[in-house]
């Protein structure tokens, strides 16, 4: 077990390669501010670089996955200059980027509610699962504000209706409803929490690290692009594949009846 030196988060990585990063201000309900923004992008940057780490689980610390942007946190920008504060908001919009396009598999655990930039950042984990007494909301509207950083996120997880259903009233929403809005992929009880993420673990674990990275970076790439770019860029990586090390390790492991050195067998 390896473990890291933050103020606002836990990060380790266990001796299978799964990192695990903890947004840890419970008092405050694990809500965004500077350092915790700051820290977190640092800790993704560390596990998406380190060969050794598989996946990564995201989570929080306490009864909350992450409130938002912390008050105090909001009341220091309005002192800001504007260029000021469009540096702050930077800051948010570069750690969901590295969330994002991080070149292996990100699984929220969300352990409790979430609004605003909270929702954001479970909108840019691959998986989530979210326990079934979670409240959620895009809240930004009551308060004369919008959620700008986070929209592009949520739009693409939730969908353009679903983000108008609740985006413009600014009202919180279950755990269900979050299910069938697409913000949470399943709904379990606090109980049940810890063995759906491990489950969801042991399948990522039987993957090949380069081509889930690949993988992610082809469904970006084809849902951003046309026929004709995606006819090209398919071909191409459909042939890196055929030359990788772990395509040749793979098909020939397979033709052997053989399991390749990254699968336990456990599936």
């Amino acid at each position: 077990m390896t473990d890291f030196n933050f103020e606002t988060i836990n990060v380790s990585i266990d001796d299978r390669g799964v990192g695990t990063v903890i947004l840890s201000r419970p008092d405050k309900h694990n809500a965004l501010n500077h350092d915790l923004i700051v820290e977190t992008t640092q800790a993704f940057e560390i596990l998406g670089n380190d060969t050794n780490v598989r996946l990564v689980v995201l989570t929080g610390e306490g009864k909350s996955f992450c409130s938002g942007g912390d008050i105090n946190w909001f009341s220091n920008n309005l002192k800001l200059s504007r260029s000021e504060r469009v540096a702050e908001g930077a800051l948010l919009a570069n750690l969901l980027k590295t969330i994002n396009f991080l070149p292996k598999p990100v699984i929220g655990r969300i352990n409790g509610s979430a609004y605003g930039g909270g929702v954001g950042m479970i909108s840019v984990c691959d998986i989530t699962i979210g326990v079934d007494s979670s409240k959620f909301g895009l809240t930004e509207v009551r308060l004369g504000f919008i959620p700008a950083t986070i929209s592009p996120h949520v739009v693409r997880r939730m969908g353009v209706m679903n983000s108008r259903r609740t985006w413009l009233s600014g009202a919180l929403f279950s755990a269900e409803k979050a299910y069938r809005y697409g913000l949470l992929d399943e709904v379990v009880t606090e109980d049940e929490l810890d063995t759906a993420i491990e489950k969801e673990i042991l399948d990522h674990l039987e993957a090949a690290p380069n081509a889930v990275a690949d993988t992610k970076r082809l469904i970006d790439f084809v849902s951003n692009h046309g026929v004709q770019d995606n006819l090209i860029y398919t071909a191409d990586r459909l042939a890196d594949t055929w030359e990788a090390e772990e395509g040749r390790i793979g098909i020939t492991k397979f033709f052997n009846k053989e399991l390749p050195p990254w699968r336990s067998g456990e599936k």
